[in-house]
Formats: C-alpha cells, structure tokens, sequence
C-alpha cells in the first residue's frame, strides 16, 4: 500500500522578497538619467568654460617653395638634378645653351676695344688742338705786323707819286701788297676763332666716346650677365620637386623648370575658428601631432594673419546680397617647428597634422586695451 503524496509546495514567491524587487528596477533609469546628466554638463562645458589649449585638425605643413625658371630662351643641354634630389644653394641645376650668348659676349668685348680706341684718338686730337691755336696766333701776329708794314709802304708811295717823285704804279703796287696782307690778317684771325671754335667740339666728341664707352661697358656686363643665365643655379638649400624639364627643350624667361622646397624652413598653417583667438599671441608653445607617423613635435606661434581665408579667395564672399547665413571664419596661423628635432625631417610639405596651441589664458583684449599701439600678432 502506498503512502500518499504530500501536496508540492507553493511556487509563489514569499511575501519577505518583494520589497527588494522595487531598486532593482530603478537602478538602469538611474544609471541612464546620470549618463544623459553627464553629456549634458560636458556639452555645457565644452561650449562655455575657457580652454587653456586650443585645438585643430585642420592644418597642414607648408613652405615657400623657390620656383626655378630661366632668364632667357635657349635650349636645355643638360639637367644635373632629378626628382627628390637635396641640393645646395649655387648648385647648377640646368643649363642652357651658351653658344649665342658666348658670340654675344664676344661682340660687345669688340665694340668696346674700339669705342676705347677711338677715346684714345679723342683724346689725342684734343690735346693737340692747343699747339694748333697758337700756330693761328702766330701766324695772325706775322700777318699784322706785315700789314702794319704794308699799309706804311702804301702811304709812302703815294705821297711820293702825289708830289710827283714816285710812279703811279709805284703806289698802286704798294696798295696791292697792303689789301693783300690786309686780306691774309682777316683769313688768319678766322682761322684762329675755328681753331679755338673746333676745341670745343673736339671735347664734346671725346666726351660723347667716354660715354660710348660706358655704354659699352654696360653692354658687355649684361652679354656676361646672361651668359652666366645659361647656368640654372639653386637658390636655396632643399629638395627637387615638380620638375618638368628636360633635355632638349627649347624654355623661354619664365618657364617653369622645377620647384626647390628648403626643408629647413618648412612651417604648420593651422586654420583655427576666430572665436579660438581670444587668447592666442606669437611665442606660444604648441604642441604637433604628425598624422603621417603618428609621432609628435614640438613648435612655437609666429604669427597671428591679416585677414582670414575668405578675405584672399579668388572670388570673394558677398554678405550684402541675397540671404545671409552667419559662418565662422577661420585664420591661418602661422606656426613654426622647432629646430633640432631629429622627427622634424619627417615633415613634407601638404602633410595633415593636429595642433595645440597653449595659451595660458594670455589676455590679449586686455594688453591691446591699455595700449594705443596695436599689440603684436605678426612680425614688424
């Protein structure tokens, strides 16, 4: 005979466990109310509270590059240098053909030698002209005084023919001698004013060769000036980049040959929002995070720009016309890396970084304030 079964217990939940059913429901209303709580202070905060650092992501390493071009036309002979090569200032890079420009040199050193000649003969002939006035003085001083005799002799004869003890042809021969020597002292003083009159023209024509000569001298500079243009120098120390010449090219002044970017001087253009300028001033530390290695550098404010973006564009924004829509501009401040960073020869010029600028809360609103000059944001 079997015994009965006892009844299974209850399988409702004992009246001591609901109380702790309540909190346990509550706490993931709780833990959302505080993260929504904390977006919102942080939201708050990144809005309103002053950030001693200010940061972007939009900058990039730029530099002055040296664009290399020729100064005359001529054909390309030979190119010394290749892509991403380093070179050094007064390295030759090209060269253009230096025949034309060599018989160029040639005929004005020519031009000159005789131009300088014809100095020397100037100069001759106005140093002799004085030996010539006074052979013209000479001679009208000999003129005179035969004159002086002849006009005697012609007054003699005739008082003799008028009292009848000289001939009449007597006297009409001492006449003749006297209008004649008479005749010969007016040629003689003529001459001596063209001779004096001609001094002066044989200055001015040596002077006239002294200046042809200077002209000359100029022109065989520049034949020398463009025979050196034959030889396409680097004008700074840095890497080749961007050539497009080649041998045997004929290039014209002005043609792009290649582009040298001193890597030495290379700088970070970090476009920040005006309203993060408050407090940003040259001399201020920056800290640079390179994207390319995902290494840092160190680097230093310079300059602070004119004007933003926009205010150099081709097309220039026009806020006067049409619908207007407030945005924030963005300058690009100019920062410079600090030198003996071994990381530094990493930067490549267009490469992104990161910049933080710390600024320390500098009050510059209140330097420029209590001062009637403008406070320094660039270079003077």
């Amino acid at each position: 005979m079997t015994q009965p079964q006892s009844a299974p217990p209850s399988a409702s939940p004992s009246p001591s466990h609901e109380p702790a059913a309540g909190p346990a429901r509550r706490w993931p209303m709780v833990l959302g109310g505080l993260v929504v709580a904390g977006f919102i202070v942080t939201v708050l905060a990144i809005i309103f509270v002053p950030r001693r650092d200010v940061s972007t992501d939009d900058a990039y390493v730029e530099a002055h590059n040296a664009v290399i071009a020729p100064r005359i036309s001529g054909q390309i002979t030979d190119v010394e240098v290749d892509d991403n090569q380093f070179v050094k200032q007064g390295q030759v890079l090209a060269t253009v053909d230096d025949r034309d420009y060599r018989t160029a040199l040639d005929d004005a050193l020519a031009t000159l030698a005789r131009d300088q000649a014809e100095v020397v003969d100037a100069s001759a002939t106005v140093d002799r002209q004085p030996s010539l006035i006074s052979e013209q003085a000479a001679q009208v001083q000999a003129l005179q005084a035969r004159t002086a005799f002849s006009s005697a002799d012609a007054k003699r004869y005739a008082h003799l023919a008028s009292t009848g003890a000289g001939t009449a042809q007597a006297r009409q021969l001492a006449e003749t001698r006297w209008k004649q020597d008479a005749a010969d002292l007016a040629g003689a003083r003529s001459a001596l004013a063209a001779a004096q009159h001609q001094m002066d023209i044989l200055k001015a024509k040596h002077q006239a060769s002294i200046e042809a000569v200077s002209a000359d001298q100029a022109r065989v500079a520049q034949a020398r000036l463009n025979l050196s243009y034959t030889q396409i120098l680097a004008p700074v120390d840095g890497m080749v980049g961007a050539r497009s010449v080649q041998v045997g090219n004929y290039v014209s002044p002005g043609t792009t040959l290649m582009a040298v970017v001193p890597m030495q001087k290379l700088y970070i253009e970090a476009n920040y929002r005006e309203v993060e300028l408050k407090h940003v001033r040259p001399g201020q530390k920056v800290s640079i995070h390179l994207d390319a290695y995902n290494v840092d550098l160190n680097g230093v404010v310079d300059s602070v720009p004119p004007a933003s973006g926009a205010a150099f564009a081709p097309i220039a924004p026009e806020n006067a016309t049409g619908n207007f829509t407030k945005i924030v501009q963005r300058l690009p401040v100019k920062i410079l890396v600090d030198a003996d960073q071994p990381l530094a020869n990493l930067l490549r010029v267009g490469f992104s970084v990161e910049t933080t600028i710390h600024t320390d809360f500098a009050d510059v609103v209140g330097a420029q304030r209590n001062s009637a000059a403008a406070v320094k944001l660039g270079h003077e």
